[in-house]
């Protein structure tokens, strides 16, 4: 008699990715356990392990995943046309990923950043280089910006591209407390109300 062996069942790994994501998002880093992850992606601890190493490595992908998923509005902002319509369509695009009813509110780049403690000060650390990298990418196009005369020749690239980080960041938390999306839409028009044209005065007023 002739047995058909069934193929194995073959392992999705965004799905995987997408479910530890949305544990890491609610709980953060360290308040996720092994135990979380395995119930949320369906699998057990050797199956994890030779998937994804450890659960630093696995957050580390996930953080991966998160920027190509839900971050990707970053890159749009900075191919946009003008300085203006960057910091725009930058700020508008986190009010929308942070108030997204599909996924837990906030940042995870943020939130998980400023509730590590000791024994994870690396993961905290990879955040922050991380929204480093991000703030330094914002920093050169607005150089460009400026460079081409798309921003007054006395305007500050470098404390722009903070201005931005920040109002972001604030947003983040607003959003984890339960701020709404009409609410950070508030907030990214009150912010680009002072925001720098071309053609306007741009001082530092003795902040230097």
């Amino acid at each position: 008699m002739n047995m058909v062996v069934g193929r194995p069942r073959t392992f999705d790994i965004d799905k995987a990715l997408d479910r530890a994501l949305m544990v890491f998002w609610r709980k953060g880093y360290e308040g996720t356990s092994l135990a979380d992850l395995t119930n949320a992606m369906g699998i057990n601890r050797p199956s994890l392990y030779a998937a994804f190493g450890n659960k630093e490595d696995l957050f580390r992908r996930v953080l991966d995943y998160y920027s190509q998923r839900h971050m990707a509005f970053i890159g749009d902002a900075l191919n946009q046309p003008t300085a203006w319509s960057v910091a725009d369509h930058l700020l508008n695009g986190a009010a929308d990923m942070l108030s997204d009813p599909g996924t837990p509110p906030g940042c995870l780049m943020v939130q998980g950043a400023l509730s590590c403690g000791d024994n994870a000060d690396c993961i905290r650390r990879e955040m922050i280089t991380r929204r480093a990298v991000g703030e330094a990418a914002i920093r050169e196009r607005l150089e460009r910006a400026r460079s081409e005369g798309d921003l007054p020749a006395n305007a500050y690239p470098a404390d722009l591209a903070l201005y931005l980080m920040t109002v972001i960041h604030g947003m983040s938390v607003q959003a984890a407390s339960g701020a709404t999306h009409d609410e950070l839409r508030r907030i990214v028009k009150a912010a680009m109300r002072s925001w720098p044209k071309q053609g306007s005065v741009y001082q530092k007023n003795g902040y230097r």
